[in-house]
């Protein structure tokens, strides 16, 4: 299971808007690792720096040095619908005939193909095939006289999940979709106005916290001040649950919820849910060790730190094959039998997708920490079936909640027991109403009509290449981009 982007946004009165940005990519740099960039408005043109890679790879002093602007988005994805290549990097960069724009997405679009395939537009070179490139085409041949006039025609029509930063010259705009589904937040610093899509990155940057941008809500700021739009759209508020669970970090708030609190409560109703007889509490870090002390608070356990994790190793989701997930896991976890040897562990994790993962650190507890009985506890439910607003959860077959019973799966891991918390403490925890999250990857119930399968890369099927979107050439758009990034 992978994130989805991280998105920023900078305005301010001096030319440095890009450094700030490249400090906050980095606080959301857990949300998207495969690419980042940067675009830049000075005013009369947009400058970009994109490549492939993490932000302190695609970016050095001298690259930075060249985007000098007063106002800069920044994007690190994830590639939720789209291969992951140099082609499909963003910002995404696009001319129109009322000058060039800029866009970064968090999210996914369910009817991209319909909205691509309805477009009426000229034939050029250049096709669109994520679901962010055709957003970025729509809102580019829009009608308006202005970029967020072209913004407000466009967003009603995007059925799924999508928070936008979008930047000209002289203007940063940027959009939530009327559920609220992915997290954007305003924050201030020094006449300096900063949007992003966790409020630990504004902290990154000494930014305060104003308020988050409402869903349905268009807020675009210039060198006149601030404006806010709202959009009459249908869809129920629906929060992802998964921002609590996992994806956030720990320190950020979402729509005034601590994430920190919210994932200690998930702990402690984990253990009145699921109590066992064991001797200590350990949690898979990061994202599980505040529910992990939760659970032991709770539970009257003492807790201790019973792996070492390598944070030099990538995630071990991206790996292709169950063999090398397996050895991911041995490269990024180490066991610490002072803690576990000759002990009966609760171990406290987030989420089981395929259960490869766990499987290996049941195995590494045993056999490298000693421990005598091993007892999983997943602050989640079951997932039992895909998402199809931004996460990478596979295909219902290779779910393992989706194939197998709780006591199933608890052998197929090796564990000697294993617990699930429940949908209702899960909403209990995040202190939200269930008709104000999106639960459908534990219910099946979705906020939205979804279809009946996820192709991540439909945009990009030959028999769908003809139809695509396509736009004018990029030429008059300053960028340095590569499929590499250099040492330079």
């Amino acid at each position: 299971m992978r994130e989805a982007c991280g998105v920023i946004g900078v305005h301010g009165a001096t030319d440095d808007a890009a450094v700030q940005t490249y400090f906050a990519l980095f606080a959301v740099q857990h949300r998207g690792q495969e690419s980042a960039g940067i675009a830049v408005g000075d005013g009369q043109r947009l400058h970009a720096e994109r490549r492939m890679g993490l932000v302190s790879r695609v970016f050095s002093d001298h690259r930075l040095a060249r985007l000098k602007g007063h106002l800069a988005i920044g994007h690190c994805r994830y590639s939720t619908a789209g291969s992951s290549n140099a082609s499909n990097i963003q910002p995404i960069l696009r001319n129109t005939d009322i000058g060039p724009m800029a866009l970064g997405h968090n999210g996914n679009i369910v009817n991209a193909l319909d909205l691509r395939n309805n477009a009426s537009l000229d034939a050029f070179p250049d096709s669109s095939t994520t679901d962010s490139a055709v957003i970025a085409d729509l809102i580019a041949t829009a009608p308006g006289a202005t970029m967020v006039d072209r913004v407000r025609q466009i967003a009603p029509r995007l059925q799924g999940s999508f928070c936008l930063i979008i930047a000209t010259p002289t203007q940063l705009i940027a959009v939530r979709d009327g559920m609220g589904n992915r997290p954007l937040s305003i924050g201030r610093a020094n006449g300096t106005r900063v949007i992003a899509s966790e409020t630990c990155a504004l902290d990154t940057i000494g930014a305060t916290f104003e308020r988050d941008i409402e869903p349905g809500e268009i807020v675009a700021i210039d060198d006149d001040g601030m404006q806010s739009i709202k959009l009459e759209m249908p869809q129920r508020h629906a929060m992802c649950a998964f921002e609590y669970i996992y994806f956030s970090r720990p320190d950020s708030m979402l729509d005034g919820s601590s994430v920190h609190s919210a994932r200690r409560s998930m702990g402690r109703l984990l253990a009145r849910q699921h109590p066992i007889d064991a001797d200590i509490v350990i949690g898979v870090p990061d994202s599980a060790t505040a529910a992990a002390t939760g659970y032991a608070e709770e539970s009257g356990l003492p807790y201790g730190d019973g792996f070492v994790r390598n944070r030099y190793i990538g995630r071990t989701f991206i790996e292709p094959t169950p063999r090398l997930r397996k050895l991911g896991v041995r490269l990024k976890y180490s066991a610490l039998p002072d803690i576990t040897a000759g002990k009966r562990v609760v171990m406290v994790d987030d989420t089981i997708v395929r259960g490869t993962t766990q499987a290996s650190l049941v195995r590494l507890l045993r056999e490298e920490g000693g421990a005598t009985e091993v007892h999983v506890r997943i602050t989640a439910p079951p997932i039992r079936w895909p998402c199809f607003l931004g996460i990478d959860i596979p295909d219902p077959d290779d779910l393992v909640a989706h194939k197998l019973d709780v006591e199933q799966i608890c052998k197929d891991i090796g564990a000697d027991s294993l617990g699930y918390q429940s949908t209702e403490n899960l909403v209990q925890a995040i202190g939200r109403s269930t008709d104000r999250l999106c639960l459908g990857c534990f219910t099946h119930t979705y906020p939205l009509d979804v279809q009946l399968t996820f192709d991540k890369f439909l945009l990009e099927r030959p028999e769908n290449i003809a139809t695509a979107m396509v736009f004018p050439s990029e030429a008059t758009i300053d960028r340095v981009e590569s499929g590499t990034p250099s040492t330079g």
